[in-house]
């Protein structure tokens, strides 16, 4: 018996000195609630330390940043934010030139949606190489990213070319895997994510500092079929993207499910309901892997100041209270609001400063 308490004391004397044991990481992980502001690569310096600075002052804990072209001032913006005390989750581009031959023409968006290269071309080899360089440098700088997010929408034409974008919008756009014009293309740039995601794990693991950064899975949209036949854009459900990426395999090289939430200005037990029947898939525990909301947000086109935000936080206030439902049930890990400044809707530092709505978007739990 005493050799057992000794043994149970040795034991928990490592977990509780270990930063990156299982159970540390789960109990720092819970309930994450983050802002989004992406394309800081577009920036200057200064503006990057401005921008990301506000979002530090403002009580933000967590930011979702992207990892774009041109890739080195993203990673400046990494660095600064991780500077800032920011916990950081990285959305990795998959439009990045440099993931494809040479020579790989995009698919068109016919004048209406960019232009934008197929999943399913996507070179595995030069991923790797690509992402192994930026997560060394990242590594070099000391920067430990609490995520990673391999992809953006990729069950949305716009960002993933072996979706159709159509000449012109009003036809009927795919209700199932099957309908796909290009369905063979689509489950080859499946696969093609399934080994990407593999990789992300794999060169996150040879880190020093974000060895054990959660793999989530890219965020899809959750567009309706209705808004896609207006825009002549194919796009899928996200619970049969799932399904499939599931059965690829994905579950073995991910820790969450990315899932986008815009419901648009649904209110009371409407909004509850949309929400609980898009994120009907995440689950807990050993039922399955639990969801990140990488995206979510209410619009206010308003453009004068002082900004009248009232309703948009009623309805932000509504939607933080069916997303700590769901984290209560561990089916939800993480809610990123977006986004901070670059959409004119969507935004929340308006007029110089938070919107109240920004308030209650970032608050924790």
């Amino acid at each position: 018996m005493v050799a057992r308490r000794g043994l149970l004391c040795a034991l928990l004397s490592l977990l509780a000195f270990e930063p990156s044991s299982a159970i540390g990481r789960d109990r720092n992980l819970a309930d994450i609630v983050g802002i989004n502001r992406v394309n800081l690569a577009w920036l200057a310096p200064d503006e990057q330390r401005k921008i990301l600075g506000d979002i530090a002052a403002s009580g933000a804990t967590h930011v979702r940043l992207s990892l774009s072209t041109p890739v080195d001032k993203s990673i400046d913006a990494v660095e600064i934010a991780h500077g800032l005390g920011l916990k950081i989750l990285l959305e990795i581009q998959l439009t990045n030139p440099d993931y494809y031959a040479d020579g790989v023409r995009a698919r068109t968006g016919f004048g209406r949606i960019w232009d934008i290269r197929r999943l399913s071309d996507l070179d595995p080899v030069r991923y790797r190489e690509n992402l192994r360089a930026a997560l060394h440098r990242m590594d070099d700088a000391g920067v430990s990213l609490a995520a990673v997010e391999p992809g953006n929408e990729i069950n949305y034409s716009a960002y993933n070319g072996d979706l159709v974008v159509f000449r012109e919008p009003g036809a009927v756009t795919p209700r199932r895997a099957s309908d796909i014009r290009n369905r063979g293309a689509f489950e080859r740039g499946l696969a093609t994510y399934v080994e990407i995601a593999r990789i992300t794990r794999q060169e996150l693991k040879a880190t020093a500092h974000s060895r054990n950064a959660v793999v989530v899975s890219a965020g899809l949209s959750d567009m309706n079929a209705g808004e896609a036949d207006q825009r002549g854009m194919e796009r899928l459900d996200p619970e049969e993207v799932i399904a499939r990426l599931k059965s690829l395999g994905i579950d073995s090289y991910v820790d969450a499910y990315g899932i986008h939430v815009y419901p648009g200005r649904k209110a009371g037990p409407k909004l509850a309901g949309y929400i609980r029947d898009l994120l009907r898939f995440c689950a807990a525990g050993d039922r399955g892997k639990p969801c990140w909301v990488t995206e979510w947000g209410v619009a206010n086109a308003a453009r004068s100041c002082p900004l009248d935000d009232r309703k948009r936080a009623d309805a932000v206030a509504a939607m933080r209270s069916v997303f700590q439902t769901l984290m209560s049930s561990g089916r939800l890990t993480a809610a990123f609001y977006y986004d901070w400044d670059t959409h004119a809707a969507y935004g929340v530092w308006r007029c110089g400063g938070l919107s109240s709505a920004g308030v209650r978007a970032i608050a924790p739990n």
